[in-house]
């Protein structure tokens, strides 16, 4: 295992220069490694304020460096679905998903509540969801009208199939997030066979 992508696994999020002390190298050396990790696709960079003064480039894994640990935690979800759904019901699994929703919505909303434009607040969005290892951009669409949310992976495949309500109160929430003023459709969707979900996002 790389020590550098053994080191994130440890701290969850550093910089450069916390990296380098932990490994007695120089920060120019784990900023070039930084680079071929992040062309490699397996650590993300984001810019993050930590007291006065710039932000500070900050990094973490990705959903695929996550995948050189051993996790057996897609079977565990699988079978924790499978217990609450014959113990307690599907009105049980719609509660767990209504609570999840609730807890997401909550704080999509405190991080998108300074963004000014729907612009911002979709480029903000798709920030909160790759820091949650979903791999997301934004761009402008084709015919210039509006956003395209795209989502290159989806680290709760496992239990969306297992619960297709997890996808669905993940569309509710970006559209209550985003506001009344626009409107938001799902044009890819991975359970239906795409390789990744993406979203058109209108002005209303």
């Amino acid at each position: 295992m790389d020590k550098l992508l053994f080191q994130l696994k440890m701290l969850g999020t550093a910089t450069a220069a916390d990296l380098a002390e932990r490994l007695a190298v120089s920060p120019q050396a784990i900023r070039e490694k930084l680079a071929r990790l992040s062309d490699e696709g397996m650590v993300i960079g984001h810019d993050e304020v930590r007291g006065i003064g710039r932000p500070k480039k900050v990094w973490e894994l990705s959903d695929a460096a996550w995948k050189q640990f051993p996790d057996t935690h897609a079977d565990l979800t699988v079978s924790l679905i499978g217990a609450i759904r014959a113990s307690l019901g599907e009105s049980a699994l719609d509660q767990l998903i209504a609570h999840r929703e609730a807890e997401t919505e909550a704080r999509y909303a405190k991080a998108l509540s300074a963004c000014r434009t729907l612009g911002d607040r979709v480029a903000a969005l798709a920030d909160l969801r790759t820091r949650e290892g979903y791999m997301a951009e934004c761009r402008s669409a084709d015919d210039g009208y509006g956003y395209v949310l795209v989502e290159n992976h989806c680290p709760i495949c496992v239990a969306a199939r297992a619960c297709q309500g997890f996808c669905r109160a993940e569309q509710d929430v970006f559209a209550r997030a985003l506001g009344p003023e626009c409107t938001i459709e799902r044009t890819e969707h991975l359970l239906a066979g795409a390789h990744r979900c993406a979203y058109r996002i209108r002005p209303a």
